[in-house]
């Protein structure tokens, strides 16, 4: 037992016991967060797209910042990330984008991100100064191991091979190292432009294939199930799930939640921790 000799030692003591308690109270959340990740797939890798809506530069501009926000977030997180496919837009932002986040429960927090982003500011892309909403739609799968059986019979799949453009296109663009793969039955399209070498962009556009038709193969399970039983989920996908409110005002709200955060710059910096756990503590029984 440590006993304060001064009242300046006592002061010290007190001031490294409340660390100490703010230390476990950090350690004991993050356990029972871990402990709401038990979904089939929430150790996962996750694969992640986002598709600007209607709007031209201004939503696609939207999509970027949601790309540089989740790739910021991986960071911190000490997750690797690896872009797969990204165009780049005409003026500013990006027409689509996806990548991958490797790390464990990847797929579990990220799941959460799924839906439609919306965003509402002043455009820096409008001479007017006129205040503009933007959608984006954010997809997240679980990178599906080798062991799970997903058909894809060679006579059903389209190979194409060209040369790769946008970021990292100047390295390997002298041949045809860009492979885009389509599953004729389902129409699932899937663009691999990041390696140098077409054997492995083939590898990975084939591996994020298995997962959106095995996604795909879930889906229509679960529709099966709620016809027949008439149950469906509070949240569907394809909802707007949080607003980005940048003017006249300051504010981001999760609508399954009703959380309200007012530093939006820390939020655009990668910090949605909070939108995702609160998720998780809501949804846990039927995500």
């Amino acid at each position: 037992m440590v006993i304060a000799e001064t009242e300046e030692d006592g002061y010290l003591l007190l001031k490294d016991l409340e660390e100490e308690v703010e230390n476990i109270k950090s350690q004991i959340e993050h356990l029972e967060i871990k402990l709401l990740l038990k979904g089939e797939h929430d150790k996962n890798n996750a694969i992640v797209s986002i598709h600007p809506g209607a709007g031209g530069t201004e939503s696609q501009d939207w999509a970027e910042i949601l790309m540089r926000m989740y790739l910021r977030w991986a960071e911190k997180k000490g997750f690797k990330v690896e872009i797969v496919d990204l165009q780049l837009g005409e003026e500013a932002g990006i027409k689509d984008v996806t990548f991958t986040v490797e790390g464990q429960y990847a797929y579990g927090y990220l799941k959460c991100e799924s839906g439609v982003h919306r965003l509402v500011r002043v455009s820096p892309f409008d001479a007017n100064k006129r205040r503009h909403t933007s959608f984006a739609a954010v997809s997240v799968l679980p990178e599906i191991e080798d062991n799970i059986q997903v058909e894809i019979k060679d006579e059903d799949i389209r190979v194409d091979t060209f040369r790769a453009s946008g970021a990292g296109g100047q390295h390997v663009n002298k041949v045809s190292s860009a492979v885009r793969i389509v599953h004729i039955p389902t129409g699932i399209i899937v663009t691999c432009q990041t390696e140098r070498s077409q054997h492995r962009n083939r590898e990975i556009a084939m591996k994020i294939l298995r997962s959106k038709i095995y996604a795909l193969l879930q889906k229509e399970q679960e529709d099966k199930i709620k016809s027949i039983t008439g149950n469906k989920k509070e949240i569907a996908w394809g909802s707007q799930i949080r607003s980005y409110i940048l003017h006249p005002y300051r504010l981001i709200k999760d609508h399954r939640t009703d959380i309200e955060v007012y530093n939006v710059e820390d939020v655009l910096d990668g910090n949605i921790d909070i939108f995702i756990e609160t998720y998780l503590k809501k949804f846990a029984s039927i995500s």
